[in-house]
């Protein structure tokens, strides 16, 4: 058997598909960091940028000097059409929704809470007492991040009922508040070496029970796990911020 001339013509076109598919959309695309005028898309709680935006955005300006970065803060359910889509590329600090099989995480460090009393208050002492803690007035926060929900939920389980003096969803009048009054605070412990190094009238103090500590991750959508530029970003991320690497040690001074 031989092939027709109508064969022969339709092998050429054949032929030249393939290799437009081969050159198209098999070949792996490359992402060049140091050309690359990209914005990188994070999600991030206030907290979350306090603690990854300074060391994240000083090796990028470094790594990828024309690249720009855009933080936001979006409901559960807007995370995680954002995800999918693209338009956000990864969720990096406490998520608790994001755990669907639709959604890859990377643990990169654990921080824990620590209660803040004025520096000259009455209590003395590295650690509140269970009597001590419940007799105090409490400022409270309720921020949009979810951090301060493991600590509110632990309490809920022990069947601590504090006296709540102050209701705030703002973390940063939080110094100010406390150093002026007698009441304590409950948060993370980075928030509290941040406001101490800012020179607040402040000290540090362990509170009566182990609470649970945040598992600090970054999350990414599954449609994104080969997309290079992503790729490229979630290693930055994950070489930037471990253990080994934390700049929000504890125990602090």
């Amino acid at each position: 058997m031989s092939p027709t001339a109508r064969t022969h013509g339709l092998v050429t076109s054949a032929r030249e598909i393939l290799a437009r598919v081969a050159d198209d959309v098999l070949c792996e695309a490359v992402f060049d960091p140091a050309t690359t005028s990209a914005t990188f898309t994070l999600a991030m709680s206030d907290v979350g940028e306090m603690v990854f935006l300074p060391k994240l955005l000083t090796s990028l300006q470094r790594l990828a000097p024309n690249a720009s970065v855009r933080s936001v803060s979006l409901t559960p359910n807007r995370l995680e059409q954002s995800l999918e889509s693209g338009e956000t590329d990864l969720a990096i600090g406490y998520f608790p929704d994001l755990k669907s099989s639709a959604f890859f995480q990377q643990r990169l460090f654990t921080h824990r809470f620590v209660c803040l009393l004025r520096a000259d208050h009455p209590i003395r002492g590295r650690k509140l007492t269970r009597e001590q803690f419940l007799s105090l007035g409490h400022a409270v926060i309720r921020a949009e991040g979810r951090s301060q929900e493991i600590l509110e939920n632990f309490l809920e389980r022990k069947k601590f009922t504090r006296r709540i003096a102050l209701l705030t969803p703002h973390f940063m009048s939080i110094p100010s508040i406390i150093s002026r009054t007698d009441l304590v605070v409950t948060l993370p412990h980075a928030i509290g070496l941040f406001f101490k190094q800012a020179g607040a009238n402040i000290k540090v103090v362990e509170p009566p029970l182990p609470i649970p500590r945040i598992e600090l991750r970054q999350h990414w959508h599954r449609n994104a796990h080969h997309d290079p530029k992503n790729k490229w970003l979630r290693g930055l991320v994950a070489s930037l911020f471990i253990d080994a690497n934390n700049e929000w040690p504890y125990p602090f001074e």
